[in-house]
C-alpha cells in the first residue's frame, strides 16, 4: 500500500512541483521587465537631456550665444538625471568611462575655446569632438538600457512594445543628433569639410530606425509617431532639413539657428513623449504579467495542495479501507490466543474427568466478525478461514488440555498406587526387622529398607510433578539435623554424605517432608556427578542477617558452565506447568526441586553456585515463618564458620546476579 500510494503522490507533485516552478519563473521574469523597464526610462530621460545639452552646447560652439542661458538650465537637468542614475551599477559604470571628461567639456564650451582633445586645432575640429563625446556617452548609455536584453520573452506583445521602444529610442537619438548637429551647421553658416556626410548619415539612420519602428508598432504607437513628425514645427524642421539637404556643394545658409533649435526641440519633445507612452504601455504589460503570475502561482500552489490533500485523504481511506479489517481479525487471533484458548483449557481442567467437553467455549462466534465481512472478498476469505482455523485450534487445544489432565491425573494415580505399596512394604519390612535376630539377615532387611525409602521418594516426586499435595504430611516440628538425616536415608549412597555442622533449628511440621524431599534430591544430585570417593557435604545454620535458615549441599565434582548454571537456577525457580513441558526429562529432579521450593511458600528459595576448589554448592534458604520456636531455654546462634561465611557469600552473590538477570530480562 505504501508503495502503490507513494509512486503516484510522487509523481503528482513532481508534476505540480514543475508546474508551479513554470509560475515562479514567469512570476519573477515579470517581475524583472517591470524593473528593466522602469530603469529603461530613467536612462532614457537621462539621455534626452544630455541630447538637449549636446544640441544647445553644439551650437554655442557654433558662434550662438543666445544658446548660453538654456544650455545652463539644461545642464542642471543632466546632472539631476545623473545623479539619480548612481545606484545603478551597470550605468554608473557607463558613467565613469564616458561622462568623466562632462565637466572638462563644459569648461571649454564656456569659454568659446578647444575641449582638451588632441589634435584640435580648429573651431570645426572642436566642435566635432564635441559632438562625438556627447554622441558616444548617449551611444553607451543606449546600449546599456536593459530593454536590449530582457527577461521576458513569452509574451508577444510585451516583447514588440519593448522592440518598438528600442527602434523608437534610436529614431529620437538620429532626431536629437540631427538637431544638434545642424544647430552648430546653420550657426556656422554652413557645412564644412565631412559635415554633409556626417548629416545625410544621420538621416538615413532615423529613416531606417523609423521604418523597422512601423513594423513592429502598433497602431496607436503609429499614430502618435505620425502625429509628432505632422505638427507645425515638424514641417518648419523638415524645411530646414531641406535647404540644408540643398547645400551639398557648401553654399553659404542664412537659417536662423534658434528657430531651427525651437522646432526640433519641439520635435524631440513629442517624440520622446511618445516613447514615455510606449514604455508605460510596456510596464503596464509587465504588470499584468507579474499580476498574472501572482494570480497564476497562487492557482497552482492552491491547486497542488488541494490535489495533494485529496490523494492523501483517498490513500487513507484505501489504507483503512484494509487496516480496519485487518485489525479486526489481529484482534480475533489475538483474543483466541489470549482469552478464548486459555478458557478453553481452564474450563476442560476443572470439569469432572467423567464429563470433558471436547467443544469452544459458549461465547465463542459461530460466525466471522461483521466487521471482518465489511472488507473486501479476500479478507473476508481470510476472515473465514480465521474462523475456521480458530474452531480448529480450540478443538486441538481442548484435546490437547484433556489428554495432559488425563496423562497427569494418571501419573498421580500411578503415583499413589506406587506410594501406598510401598508403604505397606515399609511397614512389612520394619516387622520383620523386629523379628530378626540373624545380624546379616537383619543387614539385608536395612538395605531393602533403604531401597524401599528411596522407591518412596519417588513416587513422591511423581506425584510433586502431577502438582498433587503433600504425600507425608505431619503435624510436629523437627529439628534441623532430623530432617537432614531423614533426607540422607532416602538416597543410594547415603555412606559417601559428611553432616558437617548443623546448628539447632526446628522446621514447622508442615514443612518437614517438603524439605526432607527437597535437600534429599539436592544430595542425589550431588552424589551423582561427583567422584565416587568424594563426600557430599551438608551444612546447616542460621541467618541472623536475613532472618533465614540456611541449609547448603555441596559437592566437589564436575560442576556447571555458566549458562547450564543459569538454565538450571532457572527451572529451580520455576514452578509452572510451561517448564514441565519445555524441561528434557534429564531435568525432572529441578522440577521437583522447584516445585517443592514454590509449595514452601514466599521467601523459600534454591540457588545454585559454585564451590570454592571446584565443584557445585546447592543453597536452600528457609524464611523465618517457616521456623518453629525452640525447646527449652534460648540460647544465641553459634558463629558462622568461615567454611560456611564462604557459602553464604556466594549464595548472596548468585541470588543477586539472578535477581539483575531477571530485571533486565523484565525490562526487556
Amino acid at each position: 500500500m505504501a508503495v502503490v500510494i507513494t509512486v503516484p503522490i510522487c509523481l503528482l507533485l513532481t508534476v505540480a512541483g514543475l508546474a508551479v516552478y513554470d509560475r515562479a519563473e514567469a512570476l519573477g521574469d515579470a517581475r524583472a521587465t517591470r524593473s528593466e523597464v522602469g530603469l529603461s526610462l530613467r536612462i532614457q530621460a537621462l539621455v534626452h537631456q544630455l541630447q538637449r545639452e549636446r544640441g544647445l552646447t553644439n551650437g554655442l560652439l557654433g558662434g550662438e550665444e543666445e544658446f548660453r542661458s538654456p544650455l545652463a538650465a539644461t545642464r542642471k537637468r543632466v546632472d539631476t538625471a545623473l545623479r539619480a542614475m548612481r545606484p545603478e551599477s551597470a550605468v554608473e559604470d557607463v558613467i565613469q568611462r564616458h561622462l568623466q571628461r562632462l565637466a572638462d567639456i563644459r569648461a571649454a564650451a564656456d569659454k568659446g575655446g578647444r575641449p582638451p582633445q588632441p589634435g584640435a586645432d580648429t573651431d570645426t575640429a572642436d566642435r566635432a569632438a564635441t559632438l562625438t563625446f556627447y554622441t558616444t556617452a548617449v551611444d553607451a548609455l543606449n546600449a546599456v538600457d536593459p530593454v536590449a536584453e530582457t527577461a521576458t520573452g513569452a509574451d508577444r506583445q510585451l516583447r514588440d512594445g519593448l522592440a518598438a521602444l528600442r527602434e523608437l529610442a534610436a529614431a529620437k537619438e538620429s532626431v536629437a543628433l540631427e538637431r544638434g548637429f545642424l544647430n552648430g551647421v546653420f550657426a556656422k553658416g554652413g557645412f564644412h569639410g565631412r559635415e554633409y556626410l556626417t548629416f545625410t548619415e544621420v538621416r538615413a539612420t532615423r529613416v531606417a530606425a523609423l521604418a523597422r519602428f512601423r513594423q513592429i508598432a502598433t497602431a496607436l504607437q503609429r499614430a502618435a509617431v505620425k502625429n509628432a513628425f505632422g505638427t507645425e514645427d515638424a514641417e518648419r524642421a523638415t524645411a530646414y532639413e531641406n535647404r540644408a539637404e540643398d547645400a551639398a556643394d557648401g553654399s553659404a545658409l542664412r537659417v536662423d539657428a534658434g528657430a531651427w533649435w525651437d522646432a526640433m526641440t519641439v520635435l524631440v519633445d513629442d517624440l520622446y513623449a511618445v516613447q514615455q507612452s510606449v514604455g508605460d504601455d510596456a510596464r503596464d504589460r509587465a504588470d499584468r504579467l507579474s499580476h498574472d503570475a501572482e494570480i497564476g502561482l497562487a492557482a497552482y500552489l492552491v491547486a497542488g495542495a488541494l490535489m495533494a490533500a485529496l490523494v492523501a485523504a483517498l490513500a487513507a481511506f484505501a489504507s483503512r479501507s484494509l487496516t480496519r479489517p485487518l485489525g479486526a481479525l489481529a484482534e480475533t487471533a489475538h483474543d483466541v490466543a489470549r482469552h478464548r484458548l486459555p478458557a478453553t483449557v481452564a474450563r476442560i481442567q476443572q470439569s469432572p474427568q467423567d464429563h470433558v467437553e471436547l467443544r469452544p467455549p459458549a461465547d465463542a462466534p459461530d460466525h466471522p466478525d461483521a466487521r471482518l465481512l465489511g472488507g473486501a472478498a479476500e479478507i473476508a476469505e481470510v476472515a473465514a478461514s480465521l474462523h475456521q482455523v480458530e474452531h480448529t485450534a480450540l478443538h486441538l487445544a481442548a484435546q490437547q488440555a484433556g489428554l495432559r489432565r488425563n496423562t497427569t491425573e494418571s501419573l498421580a494415580n500411578l503415583g499413589r498406587r506406587n506410594q501406598n505399596l510401598v508403604r505397606r512394604q515399609l511397614s512389612l519390612i520394619t516387622r520383620l526387622e523386629r523379628q530378626e535376630l540373624d545380624p546379616d539377615a537383619l543387614a539385608e532387611l536395612f538395605e531393602l529398607d533403604h531401597l524401599a525409602t528411596r522407591m518412596r521418594r519417588n513416587a513422591e516426586s511423581l506425584l510433586v510433578l502431577a502438582g498433587q499435595n503433600s504425600p507425608r504430611p505431619t503435624a510436629a516440628p523437627a529439628g534441623g539435623l532430623e530432617v537432614v538425616q531423614s533426607a540422607v536415608a532416602e538416597v543410594e549412597h547415603y555412606r559417601r554424605v559428611l553432616i558437617a555442622t548443623v546448628e539447632p533449628v526446628r522446621v514447622r511440621g508442615h514443612a518437614v517432608a517438603d524439605v526432607a524431599h527437597l535437600l534429599a534430591e539436592l544430595i542425589e544430585n550431588g552424589l551423582t556427578f561427583s567422584p565416587p570417593n568424594e563426600p557430599v557435604e551438608v551444612h546447616g545454620w542460621y541467618d541472623t542477617e536475613d532472618d533465614t535458615y540456611c541449609f547448603a549441599v555441596v559437592d566437589h565434582g564436575i560442576g556447571m558452565s555458566e549458562a547450564d548454571k543459569e538454565r538450571a537456577n532457572a527451572r529451580l525457580s520455576d514452578a509452572g506447568e510451561e517448564a514441565l513441558l519445555a524441561a528434557p526429562t534429564r531435568f525432572l529432579g529441578h522440577l521437583v526441586v522447584g516445585r517443592l521450593a514454590h509449595r514452601l511458600g514466599e521467601g523459600a528459595q534454591v540457588h545454585l553456585f559454585d564451590t570454592t576448589g571446584g565443584g557445585l554448592s546447592a543453597l536452600l534458604a528457609l524464611p523465618g515463618r517457616l521456623l518453629a520456636p525452640a525447646e527449652g531455654p534460648s540460647t544465641s546462634p553459634l558463629p558462622v564458620r568461615p567454611a560456611v561465611s564462604s557459602l553464604l557469600n556466594g549464595f548472596r552473590a548468585g541470588v543477586a546476579r539472578a535477581e539483575a538477570q531477571s530485571t533486565q530480562g523484565a525490562s526487556s
